[in-house]
């Protein structure tokens, strides 16, 4: 076999309490969809044939050196405690450090049915597949710490749902997975050996200059702080932000019901399975701290004192509602191209995107034409944008390059959900013709790409997506 990962599994040395072991679930006729050749080159991965990668991401060939397990932890679903869930239809297949030496985690999603698949058939079908390699992929152009996509195969093989759809595996790549969900498991059931060990293990694996558990804390909050500012500024809306789909890491991980805005409403929901709208655009900072409390609560278990455990770590997770703030109007200023702090940039931010809410205003179109002076076009009163603009280039007098700043800020192309259907609908009919001109323009999103015109343009009320699913 000229495929080669050289593989060093750590997780796989942590005690058999943290997973169960088992190979994935052959498939009855494996076919390449898509290998990232690039992805590839930065692990380290020999890609060899595309029919061995076929068989290695199908997991219809178990690879040299891979020690496949599913990963156990527990999870708040939508707020509410599930006391176990786990790797239901994912194995991971082992780790690689890359050449940067950082150690990534190479999963099979979709490879078949573990212990923890609770009555699931432990499939994807290729719809969902070939959404998160896009949008992963998208994720990283956009410079989002996030999962990334290796491959995506066919299974040659029929999977229900509403109906009967084809099948696919996807190859998905993390920093690790290891969830706020992985600690909160352990702590339920009052294994402080366990919680011990993973505390350890994480703090070694992500944060090397973190102090213990409170040090561990600290970095989650600042990382999720970070990548929920990241999130707004692009307008994506992650769909089911549960705790089991919280990576410790601070990545992006989990594309299920996932979308970004087109006509920007601070309440969107995208999610057909969020329908109190917890998860919608602009409740996303406030679930993030809810997180980190109970990644704290599962982290005071450990605590000697825990009575002044409470009081450290609530003083922490407090804190991240500023730090999280803060990152957001960071990012909000670059993309109004400011690059220096006064006081009224909060206002003059909110005072855009209440406009921009009430105009129904596409939300990387207008950004992104800020700096072509064409943004009034957004808006279903141009007068709306006119009254908001003078106070805004007052503010901008004396700021250096504004334009240069806003064009880094805001992405010309994101995965638009209308045109992600077309390219499920078209791949699903054999032809993956849309899914390659996606990846190639999503490549290089802040880049203007005059052939491409057609793929920033908003949805028309028949194209308009209202729902995004979950693949299961």
């Amino acid at each position: 076999m000229t495929l080669h990962l050289p593989f060093d599994n750590s997780y796989a040395r942590l005690p058999g309490v943290f997973y169960a072991r088992l190979d994935p679930t052959p498939v009855k006729a494996p076919g390449l969809l898509a290998f990232n050749t690039a992805l590839a080159a930065e692990l380290g991965v020999s890609p060899g044939e595309a029919l061995e990668q076929a068989q290695v991401f199908s997991g219809n060939a178990v690879p040299e050196g891979a020690e496949p397990l599913a990963q156990l932890y527990a999870g708040h679903q939508f707020g509410n405690w599930n006391p176990q869930l786990g790797d239901g239809r994912a194995i991971l297949l082992g780790e690689v450090v890359d050449g940067q030496g950082r150690r990534r985690d190479v999963q099979l999603k979709g490879s078949g049915p573990t212990p923890f698949s609770r009555n699931g058939d432990g499939r994807a079908w290729l719809g969902p597949v070939l959404r998160e390699y896009v949008v992963s992929e998208a994720m990283h152009a956009l410079g989002i710490p996030t999962t990334r996509a290796l491959a995506a195969v066919a299974t040659g093989e029929e999977i229900r749902r509403e109906t009967w759809l084809p099948g696919a595996v996807l190859t998905r790549v993390a920093a690790s997975h290891i969830r706020v969900g992985t600690f909160q498991v352990f702590a339920a059931r009052g294994q402080k050996d366990a919680v011990q060990r993973l505390t350890h293990y994480t703090i070694d694996r992500h944060y090397p200059e973190a102090d213990g558990p409170r040090g561990l804390l600290v970095a989650v909050a600042r990382a999720q702080a970070e990548l929920v500012a990241a999130w707004m500024s692009v307008g994506f809306i992650h769909g089911v932000m549960n705790t089991d789909n919280c990576a410790l890491s601070g990545e992006t991980i989990d594309y299920g019901p996932c979308a970004f805005l087109d006509r920007f409403h601070p309440m969107r929901v995208y999610s057909s399975i969020d329908r109190m709208g917890r998860y919608a655009y602009g409740n996303q900072p406030n679930i993030a701290v809810w997180n980190v409390a109970q990644l704290a609560t599962a982290l005071i278990t450990l605590a000697d004192d825990q009575d002044a455990a409470v009081e450290e770590y609530t003083q922490i997770v407090q804190g991240m509602g500023e730090t999280l703030r803060a990152a957001w109007l960071r990012r909000f200023r670059a993309k109004l191209g400011l690059s220096r702090e006064e006081p009224g940039d909060a206002a003059l931010i909110g005072d855009l995107m209440d406009r921009m809410a009430e105009n129904q205003a596409d939300f990387t179109n207008t950004f992104r034409a800020l700096a072509t002076g064409a943004a009034r076009d957004q808006f279903l009163d141009p007068a709306a944008f006119d009254e908001w603009e003078a106070g805004w280039r007052r503010r901008l007098e004396g700021e250096p390059d504004p334009e240069v700043v806003m064009r880094a800020a805001n992405p010309a192309f994101i995965p638009r959900n209308h045109r992600m259907e077309e390219m499920i609908a078209a791949a699903v009919a054999g032809d993956m013709a849309p899914f390659e001109r996606l990846m190639s323009v999503l490549a290089r999103p802040y880049e203007d790409q005059s052939e491409a015109a057609d793929l920033m343009r908003p949805p028309t009320e028949d194209e308009e997506v209202p729902a995004t699913f979950c693949g299961t």
